[in-house]
């Protein structure tokens, strides 16, 4: 049952991993929305997070367009805003990852029947999974405000 429960959460994982790389438009139609960072699948955070994208007038008056928005993609200085906004969706994804181990302690501990032993492992796979999810809670903030002050 273990190995089914790892071999499903890397599946999840990579599932997810791919959801939010694939399906991040960097296209808005106002220079506002060009400004807000978008959120993608599950809550996550896009891989350009931090680089702020700039609106682009149309030259021909015609109106905005999907590719009005434009990446700040200088090379030496983006790769560690893209670094920062990956490790963000990382830790993001530890702590779901935690609330699962949180359920799957539950689980665990109802199915015990009051036998010791498995009640005080279903209670350590708990505590280690609050224990991860504060941490992650915790390096998420610290990233975000790191971003916010490079960006």
């Amino acid at each position: 049952m273990l190995r089914f429960f790892k071999t499903s959460l890397l599946v999840f994982a990579t599932l997810l991993i791919s959801l939010t790389v694939l399906t991040a438009p960097v296209a808005a139609a106002r220079p506002e929305l060009c400004r807000q960072n978008s959120v993608t699948f599950l809550g996550l955070p896009t891989w350009y997070k931090y680089l702020n994208p700039t609106f682009v007038a149309d030259p021909d008056g015609a109106g905005p367009k999907t590719s009005d928005c434009q990446l700040n993609t200088a090379f030496p200085g983006s790769i560690g805003l893209v670094l920062l906004a990956v490790v963000e969706i990382l830790l993001r994804i530890a702590a779901l990852a935690a609330v699962v181990f949180i359920i799957y302690g539950a689980f665990q501990y109802l199915i015990s029947q009051g036998e010791p032993d498995k009640t005080k492992s279903a209670r350590q796979t708990i505590l280690n999974a609050l224990i991860g999810l504060v941490i992650a809670t915790l390096a998420i903030v610290i990233v975000n405000f790191v971003g916010a002050r490079l960006s």
